[in-house]
């Protein structure tokens, strides 16, 4: 490195553009953007479309996250793109198991803008005949629910759509779940089909305040020719931002839940604050006109039960009241306690009067069993130790980054 930085003097622009550089990903890219990124490193034009289709299969069929591993592709040009594209995964800071064999990663990204590596949980389910995967689309989230630990830490940025599709490929690597790749044993997994079969963008942040990454990474993911996901497999959950759910209809096209938790706007104000913009009558306008609604395709309503708040049989029959028309199933979540709630969960026999009166009014109404609470991996305890940083913290930090030849102690 021709120039140090320090903590006492300037750095030199053009020093530290180069040390702060990165390589960036094919992962992520839609055809034409990955056509247009090989294109403008000399792949020849009359070749371009050959080598999308080879890098598309290698990637999201076959998992590869080595460019050596592409056999089919000339050493040459593996060494090109070796040049000029990384393929790697994120950096696993950390992998919990449950006791019910729930698995959480805490994964690791560069810093992109929020001044020092950013990250974030992924959340693997096992059960019966399926795996869901819980993504995160942001770092920290703006929302501020009440009752929700990941919204007691304040956004610092965007995933972009790499780094929501790394989180997908990374949990099929450790899972075993490309083709010729093993389970590890003692993993618990579907006995049967895909490890992951289902994915839900209900992790850390609202997916549709990162709308075009969500949407780019959500069509990868459903893409046929790659890691082809089926749409009705896939369910974005969202709290309420009602412009975005008529786009998410229009041009992702997956299943719907929506987080709501309240059936008055004065109590969902106070547990959902983005009710206060888009209020109860223009959310559920929007559900209502949500493309593709029947019974095949119904949206899901996630209600967390709380104690005395919105447990009673009165808010039951608003609740039904309030999805009249609506093809509906109604998630009944057990509030999951973490440091610091003020919140109680509703006793268990509560719960279930709750839950056989929306039955009785002809919704199903599951009582959501809670998984992974002893590595805090439930619904609404994600979050990261990301925060942040002050203009003037991230540049020190960026400067002893850079000194320390990019080591992070």
């Amino acid at each position: 490195m021709t120039d140090i930085l320090s903590l006492d003097r300037p750095a030199r622009p053009a020093a530290r553009a180069p040390a702060l550089a990165e390589m960036p990903s094919l992962i992520g890219l839609t055809r034409d953007e990955m056509g247009k990124a090989l294109a403008e490193v000399g792949v020849p034009e009359r070749q371009v479309k050959m080598r999308v289709s080879q890098l598309w299969h290698w990637l999201y069929v076959r998992g590869v996250s080595d460019f050596d591993h592409m056999t089919n592709v000339s050493k040459d040009m593996r060494e090109m793109l070796k040049q000029h594209f990384t393929i790697a995964r994120p950096e696993v800071v950390e992998e919990q198991i449950s006791t019910d064999g729930t698995r959480k990663w805490l994964l690791r990204f560069p810093a992109r803008g929020a001044g020092r590596p950013v990250e974030i949980e992924t959340v693997y389910i096992p059960e019966e005949g399926r795996g869901t995967l819980c993504i995160s689309s942001q770092v920290g989230c703006t929302l501020t629910c009440s009752f929700c630990h990941t919204g007691t830490q304040k956004l610092v940025r965007n995933l972009t759509a790499e780094e929501i599709l790394a989180q997908l490929l990374l949990a099929r690597d450790r899972l075993g779940d490309f083709p010729d790749r093993d389970t590890p044993p003692g993993t618990i997994a579907p006995a049967e089909g895909r490890k992951v079969s289902n994915v839900v963008m209900m992790g850390m942040g609202e997916p549709l305040y990162n709308f075009e990454s969500v949407k780019t990474a959500l069509l990868i993911a459903t893409d046929g020719d790659g890691l082809s996901l089926s749409k009705r497999r896939v369910t974005l959950s969202t709290s309420g931002i009602v412009p975005e759910i008529y786009r998410t209809g229009e041009e992702i096209g997956v299943m719907l839940a929506i987080s709501l938790h309240a059936v008055r706007d004065d109590l969902r104000d106070m547990l959902v604050p983005i009710n206060k913009k888009y209020p109860l009558k223009a959310l559920m306008e929007a559900c209502r006109a949500y493309p593709g609604l029947s019974n095949a395709r119904r949206i899901t309503f996630e209600y967390v039960m709380l104690e005395g708040v919105n447990d009673s049989l009165e808010d039951a029959k608003e609740l039904v009241k309030l999805l009249k028309g609506v093809p509906a199933k109604i998630n009944l979540i057990p509030f999951n306690p973490w440091p610091g709630t003020n919140y109680q969960c509703s006793s268990w026999d509560q719960i279930e009067k709750f839950a056989d009166f929306i039955n009785a009014a002809g919704y199903a109404s599951p009582i959501r069993t809670p998984r992974g609470r002893d590595i805090l991996a439930a619904c609404g305890q994600l979050k990261s130790e990301s925060e942040r940083m002050r203009k003037v913290d991230r540049m020190a930090f960026e400067a002893m980054m850079i000194a320390n030849h990019g080591a992070d102690d």
